[in-house]
């Protein structure tokens, strides 16, 4: 085609009328409609709608000259009356219509509204054109010879033509003026025309899927003298299978068309105002659009990552973006994982979820797709400051003000920490005050002058604001506060999930001038530290011991520990006597430590390796020889055979020893005082000569940053999933139950069962006897197996001492072929359910 503009003329009109109406008309039915006798009429280059489900009787339309006419009327209609006009389309509505009769026909398009189909919409010959309006979609059918403003508005008309009949466009060639470079002519074709060249997919690693057929169907449009651009070739025949209606939304051509549609809207309203992205909207930079999706993702709560980028290859300004959840895609393997000691959880499960943004013409960035849809469960709004996006949110904000705290902390979220409120009418009314357990005589310390007072009135202000706040003051012989004991619902509740150990807490004993702080100290499902009360005693002889007791299981609804740790302390161990008979009492090996390290403070400055010698005597002996050697040993080295307090320690140590007392639950409690020492982090706060108001405010926040790291465990917990050692089914399903602190020691025991040989098996009806032992060691353990219940028994007790079955078990499961953990070894206060 030439530079020239080309000078296209209409559609010739040289064929005869008898001709026309087989080949520029289209014969519609519809049965919704009753008609009789319908009339036809004519009307010049007319528009004729006809709509509705309504019962006619010989409907007839008046003369028009070049207008539309519509019947759509919701009434019956007798009979209108409808005169004839040249140049005009007649259109029949009936079921017995043998030969409709049409005149001449020159340019005219037949409407047909409701929800009628069209059953051949490519019946169409030159001059005619067939519009279809539907509930959903108007569209109309090109002609050769129509006329358009713009190329755009060909495109959108052949577009939405396309879309509707089940196939996708791409613009083709495009032939512009040499003098201004406007558009001449203008080719749209079927995306599946042509054959995708095959000289550039020979080094291709992953080649793309064939999608052209060398189809032929196509419209070409021309520009006219007049400006206008007018349809000059228009094929309909496809070589292949249109796309279902349920999948058009696929096709590229309908996604632009969306795009556009999208971008228009955008212009005329205020998109955006709900803070859900679109289709279509409009950001001024790529960072703003980033923001934009991350505010979003915080309030639906999930992260966003920065995913792909396009940059310009001019300016190197970025062309397009993605932005995606944090859990798109899979981490991809690395040969290197083999030797990480502690790899990295998982977080990529594969969400879909995404915001992928393009920069337009006039600079702007537009929402180009945007998946909603995510493959996990979202994070609650309680949580969504911990993700990695959303770090910049306020941290304080996410523990509950209730707390025993004295700051100004705004409650958060109760579907986190999931207050029970247990009791909340009980101790409304009562009397703080034991007047029955008052104490026989004076109390033993004294304490400073309005002081009593001060404690009064902050228990009651911290009562008045959760009348769950429990606490209770007992008095001595002249009417004095000798002892008060207090406890905050979140203590209450961790006592109901996780009060089945108990350690009593008086580890300030061991400091000059300090307070009589107590506390009753547990561990919860990930490993860390609760506490379930705390005390400030005045008094410390056995009718003090005996009422804090009685107080403690008072404010726990009764319930009582299944274990109970103390200091080495007689007055202490009468008070449990009396007041928790046949509750075990062990002396806590954490605190025997301590008391070590006093009694031995003269080898501690003296030698560093005396610690670490005295430390693996008191926690890592789990059997009974090895501790009894390892202690001796200590003693050779050191010449420590004549230390009168070790000798009187060692003697008792059935009651503090690991290697002892192995049949009662402990919940390993010494790893968590280990880590972090709860009465040194309040040694500057508990000073007999301080003010005691400030102690309680910096408790509260010691007890606020236990909650808190609760809270980041459980979050963690919720993003990510620990490695697996291997494709075991069993660790599999430990993964899915545990908690990720307990997961780990429970992965780290079936590995060592991976080493263990069985020596010896013996027979006994039901029972079963195995002999077995680590690889290349002597050291051999016995495990009962009973095959009617399926109960397994080691003597090493480690599933009774912590809660854990041991590796000598899990080797004898396996070698009983029984692949999955059974459920009366899966505790549930070690399960990420443990509060629920």
């Amino acid at each position: 085609m030439g530079s020239g503009e080309p000078n296209i003329t209409g559609h010739p009109r040289e064929k005869d009328i008898e001709n026309e109406c087989q080949t520029s008309s289209t014969l519609v039915i519809d049965t919704k409609q009753e008609s009789q006798s319908p009339k036809e009429s004519f009307v010049e280059q007319g528009h004729v709608v006809v709509g509705g489900e309504h019962e006619s009787q010989s409907p007839t339309v008046s003369s028009v000259d070049k207008s539309q006419v519509v019947i759509d009327s919701d009434h019956d209609s007798e009979t209108p009356s409808v005169s004839s006009v040249d140049k005009s389309q007649e259109e029949i509505d009936g079921e017995d219509c043998q030969t409709p009769r049409v005149s001449n026909v020159s340019k005219f398009e037949m409407d047909i509204v409701g929800e009628q189909e069209c059953q051949n919409p490519n019946a169409i010959s030159a001059g005619v054109s067939v519009v279809v309006k539907s509930e959903d979609d108007v569209y109309v059918i090109p002609k050769v010879g129509m006329e358009f403003e713009s190329e755009d508005d060909a495109y959108k008309c052949y577009s939405r033509y396309a879309v509707l009949e089940g196939f996708s466009i791409r613009k083709d060639f495009v032939n512009k003026s040499r003098v201004n470079g406007a558009v001449v002519s203008r080719r749209y074709t079927c995306y599946r025309q042509g054959y995708r060249p095959t000289k550039y997919n020979s080094n291709v690693r992953k080649s793309r899927q064939e999608t052209r057929t060398g189809c032929l169907a196509h419209m070409t449009i021309a520009r006219q003298p007049n400006g206008k651009f007018r349809v000059t070739h228009f094929e309909t025949k496809h070589n292949h299978e249109f796309v279902t209606p349920s999948t058009a939304h696929k096709l590229p051509s309908q996604k632009r068309l969306k795009f556009a549609q999208a971008v228009e809207a955008d212009s005329t309203s205020h998109s955006g105002m709900d803070g859900v992205p679109k289709l279509g909207m409009g950001f001024d930079s790529e960072d703003h659009a980033y923001e934009f999706y991350n505010t979003y993702a915080g309030r639906v709560g999930f992260s966003v990552r920065k995913d792909y980028v396009n940059r310009s290859k001019i300016d190197g300004a970025v062309a397009s973006r993605r932005f995606t959840c944090f859990r798109e895609g899979f981490r991809q393997k690395d040969k290197r994982d083999m030797n990480v000691k502690r790899p990295r959880k998982e977080t990529r499960i594969g969400c879909l979820a995404q915001l992928v943004i393009s920069r337009q013409p006039d600079g702007k960035y537009r929402v180009t797709h945007f998946e909603e849809k995510h493959n996990h469960e979202l994070v609650a709004a309680c949580r969504v400051r911990m993700l990695r996006s959303q770090k910049r949110l306020a941290v304080a904000q996410a523990v509950d003000g209730n707390f025993v705290d004295g700051s100004k902390i705004e409650p958060k979220s109760a579907c986190e920490l999931q207050y029970k409120m247990i009791g909340d009418c009980e101790y409304i009314g009562y009397d703080p005050i034991d007047y029955k357990s008052k104490l026989p005589s004076r109390r033993m310390k004294e304490l400073r002058e309005g002081e009593a007072e001060r404690m009064q009135q902050y228990f009651q202000s911290k009562q008045l604001k959760n009348p769950s706040f429990f606490y209770a003051i007992q008095l001595d012989a002249d009417d004095q506060l000798a002892n008060v004991f207090w406890a905050d619902a979140k203590m209450v509740v961790d006592y109901s999930d996780f009060g089945d150990v108990v350690c009593f807490d008086t580890t300030c004993r061991l400091y000059r001038d300090c307070r009589p702080f107590s506390t009753f100290i547990g561990m919860n499902h990930h490993k860390q530290m609760v506490i379930f009360g705390a005390a400030l005693l005045y008094d410390e002889t056995v009718e003090s011991f005996k009422w804090l007791f009685r107080t403690f299981i008072e404010a726990m609804s009764g319930k009582k520990p299944k274990t109970i740790l103390t200091d080495e302390d007689a007055t202490i161990t009468e008070a449990i006597d009396l007041i928790l008979p046949g509750t075990p009492h062990r002396m806590c090996v954490w605190h025997v430590y301590q008391n070590a390290l006093k009694q031995l403070n003269h080898m501690v400055v003296g030698s560093d390796s005396f610690i670490n010698d005295l430390s693996s005597c008191f926690f890592e002996h789990e059997d009974e020889d090895d501790f009894i050697n390892g202690w001796k040993a200590m003693l050779d080295v050191y010449g420590l055979w004549e230390n009168e307090w070790l000798h009187e320690i060692f003697e008792c140590r059935e009651k503090w020893a690991v290697a002892y007392g192995r049949h009662n639950f402990c919940a390993d409690l010494k790893s968590a005082l280990l880590r972090e020492n709860f009465t040194a982090t309040l040694k500057k706060y508990l000073k007999s000569d301080s003010d005691v108001l400030p102690f309680f405010k910096h408790l509260g926040k010691v007890v606020n940053e236990w909650h808190y790291k609760e809270l980041e465990a459980n979050f963690d917990m919720s993003q990510h999933m620990p490695r697996l050692m291997g494709d075991v089914i069993m660790l599999k399903q430990a993964r899915d139950i545990y908690t990720p602190k307990i997961f780990e020691l429970f992965q780290l025991e079936y590995e060592t069962c991976l080493n263990i040989v069985v020596n010896q098996c013996t027979e006994s009806e039901s029972l079963f006897e195995y002999k077995v032992s680590i690889y290349g060691q002597l050291s051999e353990y016995t495990v009962t197996f009973n095959s009617t219940d399926e109960t397994v028994a080691c003597n090493c007790m480690k599933f009774e001492f912590m809660g854990v079955l041991c590796s000598h078990a899990l080797k004898v499961l396996d070698y009983r072929n029984i692949k999955l953990l059974p459920s009366k070894y899966i505790l549930k206060r070690w399960t990420k359910d443990a509060r629920i």
